[in-house]
């Protein structure tokens, strides 16, 4: 039996069993263990401009354990697989916002953070072009399925989101091999480096090769602590990107962490702000933010009381203990995560001896220029210069 029926006869399978444990009420559907399939369902050709794309949907859980159901996709190179399987490139896209469909490629709505570059399809196609499955998490509470407000950079939920995608694709795909490799840009950047970390002995059973990190967010634990009452008014599109980044983490703590007790900083206006955004996709939440500060959403800096070691161990991404190599690519003159965040993570990466590389360009946010696309190249080359494991 030839791959395409044997992975028809699979996807079909999946979207029965699917329809069968969505229509129990949650109460009583039994969720299978994290990285199982639910289903597979092929697209048209030319889906976001590519061919065999897929929409999964499988399991995973939240930082508490609890499991739920998430959505992504895939997309597999036409012609036959290599020798030992295609291997696997995971795609963890930027900021969108925290409700239902506002997620990744299978999300009717997707509305990157300002100054993200917009057509992350183009990233999707190049890995496809280079011989790799691409498989994309939604991440938790972003894609077809409403769990609540999306757990905005918790960095355990984004890895356990993409490793339980990569499992999942693999079920619904024979032809996947366990090699595999993650890459994203800004809050997708955070997802990447996160995975590569929680990967170590969460998926030790799989071939992890390396890391591509495209202007991450990182180390704003150590940053958005110093916000109180006292933050005024920032202009233009970068206030709607900063307070777009601020109101998300806050929310995305809020649903996540209780012993945050995120509650016990806000204003009225700013529970009730927090209250109407857990739904809403970017646009919307930057609008209802337009007229209002940060500081107007704060009764008292988040430095005290137990928010900001909650946060670190919300969104802190590692500067250690990763077992494959690390490619930054940074632009020096990033005003939405700033460049001086990007250098303080290289600077944790060079003291703690990871296996790391930077490209430095001096483009916006998310920008990939012809030097950084000559280093992905390369960094590829690299770590694919052993056999794929089957």
């Amino acid at each position: 039996m030839g791959f395409t029926s044997t992975f028809t006869r699979i996807a079909t399978v999946g979207a029965v069993a699917a329809s069968a444990l969505l229509a129990l009420p949650m109460s009583s559907a039994q969720a299978d263990p994290a990285g199982t399939l639910i289903s597979a369902t092929m697209q048209p050709d030319g889906w976001h401009g590519q061919v065999n794309g897929s929409i999964v949907q499988y399991w995973t859980t939240r930082s508490n354990g609890e499991q739920v159901r998430a959505s992504g996709t895939m997309f597999v190179p036409a012609g036959p697989a290599p020798a030992g399987g295609w291997p696997i490139m995971a795609y963890d896209h930027g900021t969108t916002g925290l409700g239902a469909n506002c997620g990744g490629q299978t999300a009717p709505e997707r509305a990157p953070l300002p100054g993200v570059m917009a057509d992350e399809d183009i990233l999707m196609r190049y890995f496809a072009s280079k011989g790799f499955a691409v498989v994309a998490p939604d991440y938790l509470g972003l894609g077809l399925f409403d769990t609540g407000p999306h757990p905005y950079l918790e960095l355990r939920t984004e890895a356990t989101a993409t490793i339980d995608l990569v499992r999942a694709a693999r079920s619904a795909n024979p032809e996947l091999s366990r090699t595999w490799a993650v890459t994203g840009t800004s809050q997708g950047g955070h997802a990447a480096l996160g995975t590569a970390s929680v990967q170590v002995a969460a998926a030790p059973d799989l071939d992890f090769r390396g890391t591509v990190a495209i202007d991450p967010a990182s180390d704003v634990e150590k940053v958005l602590p110093i916000a109180g009452p006292w933050v005024p008014e920032l202009p233009g599109k970068i206030g709607d990107g900063v307070n777009g980044f601020v109101v998300s983490i806050l929310a995305g703590l809020r649903a996540a962490r209780p012993e945050a007790q995120v509650d016990t900083y806000l204003t009225e206006q700013g529970r009730a702000l927090l209250d109407g955004v857990g739904d809403t996709c970017l646009p919307e939440t930057i609008k209802r933010m337009r007229g209002l500060t940060i500081g107007e959403l704060l009764t008292r800096p988040l430095t005290e009381g137990p928010l900001s070691p909650v946060l670190r161990d919300y969104m802190t991404v590692p500067t250690r203990g990763y077992d494959a190599p690390i490619l930054l690519l940074l632009n020096a003159t990033d005003t939405t995560v700033p460049s001086p965040l990007h250098a303080a993570l290289a600077t944790q990466f060079a003291a703690n001896g990871v296996d790391f590389q930077a490209t430095v360009g001096t483009g916006s946010h998310g920008n990939v220029n012809p030097r950084m696309w000559s280093a992905m190249d390369a960094f590829l080359n690299r770590v694919l210069a052993t056999p794929v494991q089957s």
